[in-house]
């Protein structure tokens, strides 16, 4: 083996031992007594015993039935719950030349129990970090990559559109990142290409194309349900984008919901995945005063100009004219519902909360954004599958976003049940990343070398 990957195993153990480096390829790592959360369905198998070798799940069932090596890490997990770690579907990581800021984000994201990612701004450079990731020269959530932007700037024509699929497609991105200032010139020419080259467009819907061009070519996902409020406003060709506001934040009052049916109709007839970024609204284009979240504990994992720079978007957005407090609060009400119908017309909601973003810290907003879809309706369940099940299925690995002998095991240990009370998610005790256990203390430490402030 090229690579011997060395792993931090640090934790609650039977052994005295407080910190060692070992290869889990090697050994044995073990919950005992665990109440697993499998999500295949809604259930809870209790007291299990959950063998885990080489990045596998090997076994796992009653203690009694159950064997592993003399050699075994056993984690004391009685009490505790054990279920697949979570995606975060737009997340960001620093789109720059140096590797070693983007080395603290994926740690904030892992911390937090999100074992994998999808980077939403690409730069070269994130291609080289999802090799060393996949090697194991950098301990990180599985990332999948999209590339640079497509926007009115970067795209003038059809020609440099189809261009630039064609190069992203070549340098091996995963997906292509669409941003606004798209026309129905250039929009068209980056989705035939795509399609022929076979590599999906995801993000932003601008707002010359409309949602309904996006779904008809086939988006593989929709973002910040971007497009969506503008596709319920009675008489939106009249009106210019500034007077629609972000993510249609100013004309949400006006949105007609006897629209919705047929919006879920080509969404989920087209197979359109949607990542809603719910606290992203929640936190930034609602009608609570920026104070409400600059002194969240996350905040100090931040540098102090970034959360100044968030307290000035904020003031910005609720002291613009076109602001009021009755018509932010019908956005929310607007998404909330627009979620709500997506989870009930079989529209695939995928976990995700654009961090870092105004009040987003990475990692801790996923939190955030799960406590934010059962606001809107959905059950914990339905939402810990947005970041399990549904996006298993999405990137098509079949092997992950459940609990089951034989898959992966990229895993998160909770001291409480989520599946009774969503803010469980955030009483983690520890994390499993493929082969590397980063139990509580390792998190706590690895937080405190992290904090900004």
């Amino acid at each position: 083996m090229r690579h011997l990957l060395l792993v931090f195993l640090i934790g609650i153990t039977t052994s005295s031992f407080a910190q060692e480096l070992v290869s889990n390829r090697q050994r044995d790592i073990v919950f005992q007594g665990v109440n697993v959360i499998p999500m295949d369905r809604e259930r809870v198998l209790e007291n299990q015993t959950v063998v885990v070798r080489n990045g596998k799940i090997t076994a796992m069932g009653n203690a009694s039935s159950v064997r592993f090596g003399r050699d075994a890490l056993v984690i004391n997990a009685n009490g505790k719950y054990l279920m697949p770690g979570w995606a975060e579907m737009h997340a960001h990581v620093p789109p720059i030349d140096d590797i070693e800021p983007m080395k603290e984000v994926l740690m904030l994201y892992l911390t937090n129990g999100i074992t994998t990612i999808r980077g939403m701004l690409g730069h070269p450079k994130h291609l080289e970090l999802r090799s060393k990731i996949n090697n194991g020269e950098i301990l990180g959530p599985h990332f999948y990559a999209t590339g640079p932007s497509f926007n009115g700037q970067s795209v003038k024509t059809p020609e440099r559109g189809a261009e630039m699929v064609r190069e992203q497609k070549a340098a091996g991105y995963d997906f292509l990142k669409l941003h606004p200032g798209l026309t129905n010139q250039t929009f068209p020419a980056i989705a035939k290409t795509a399609q022929e080259v076979g590599i999906p467009f995801v993000g932003h819907v601008s707002f010359n194309v409309g949602v309904w061009r996006a779904i008809d070519a086939k988006y593989s996902s929709i973002d910040h349900l971007d497009g969506f409020v503008e596709a319920l406003t009675p008489g939106i060709d009249t009106l210019a984008e500034q007077e629609t506001g972000l993510f249609g934040s100013w004309i949400a009052y006006r949105a007609d919901d006897s629209q919705i049916p047929k919006l879920m109709n080509g969404l989920r007839q087209n197979k359109v995945r949607v990542v809603p970024t719910q606290a992203l609204a929640e936190r930034w284009l609602s009608p609570l005063p920026a104070s409400e979240f600059t002194d969240d504990p996350e905040m100090k994992y931040m540098k102090p100009q970034e959360v100044q720079s968030w307290e000035r978007a904020k003031t910005s957005y609720n002291s613009n004219p076109n602001f009021s407090k009755e018509h932010a609060e019908k956005l929310i009400q607007v998404r909330r519902k627009l979620i709500a119908e997506c989870q009930k017309n079989g529209v695939d909601l995928l976990l995700g909360s654009d961090a870092p973003q105004v009040f987003n810290v990475p990692g801790f907003s996923i939190h955030h954004e799960m406590k934010y879809m059962v606001d809107a309706g959905l059950t914990p369940y339905q939402t810990l599958r947005t970041g399990t099940v549904n996006v298993a299925s999405y990137l098509n690995k079949p092997d992950s976003g459940t609990i089951r002998t034989g898959n992966v095991s990229d895993l998160v240990l909770l001291n409480g049940n989520p599946l009774t009370d969503i803010n469980q998610t955030r009483t983690i005790e520890g994390v499993m990343m493929g082969t590397n256990w980063l139990s509580k203390a390792y998190i706590q430490k690895e937080l405190k070398k992290l904090e900004k402030q």
